[in-house]
């Protein structure tokens, strides 16, 4: 059986500025040509909506892994405080957790807020595959230090011209474009 390979038309528009960028992907979608990803060293802001990504659930990820942080550290002050060595400490009673959560408030937030923060650094870095050992994905290096990349895809705009493209990418502001044929299978 022979496997068919197609070439996909990537074409990256590099911009030196964040306002620029910004407009050219307004008047890309405008007319009707879809973008696929944007490389910045930083957020640009309104430009999710523009190129049509979704708001985050990182949110509800970060609340559900604080309440499993609330859970744990609750279960754990109850087992190690109360159950398995209660210990008189100021006079406080250690007859149920009910007559001690007021002392274990500070460890039981810290806790929340430990566990919500590594478990959203952990989901976002899986989720973007940035984790050590992942293939990062980045068109020019530069886009890390102060330049703005657009990449357009054939894959996702069938009747794309890239000569069309290229002037009104030029016209909007792109200091540099590159295309190329890439196989996929």
């Amino acid at each position: 059986m022979a496997s068919t390979n197609k070439t996909v038309r990537v074409i990256h528009a590099m911009f030196d500025d964040d306002h620029r960028i910004l407009e050219a992907a307004k008047d890309v979608v405008a007319r009707g040509i879809r973008i696929k990803e944007v490389y910045s060293p930083f957020p640009i802001h309104g430009l999710d909506p523009v190129i049509g990504i979704k708001r985050t659930r990182l949110a509800i990820v970060a609340f559900m892994f604080g309440t499993t942080g609330l859970a744990l550290g609750l279960l754990g002050m109850w087992y190690f405080m109360i159950d398995d060595w209660p210990m008189n400490i100021g006079g406080k009673p250690s007859f149920s957790l009910m007559e001690n959560i007021p002392s274990f408030v500070p460890v039981a937030f810290e806790f929340t807020v430990l566990c919500a923060a590594h478990g959203m650094a952990i989901t976002y870095m899986i989720r973007n595959g940035t984790l050590p050992g992942m293939t990062a994905v980045n068109p020019d290096p530069r886009t890390t230090d102060d330049k703005f990349v657009m990449e357009i895809t054939s894959e996702e705009n069938p009747d794309m011209t890239s000569e069309g493209l290229s002037s009104m990418l030029k016209n909007a502001g792109a200091i540099e474009i590159n295309e190329k044929e890439i196989a996929v299978s």
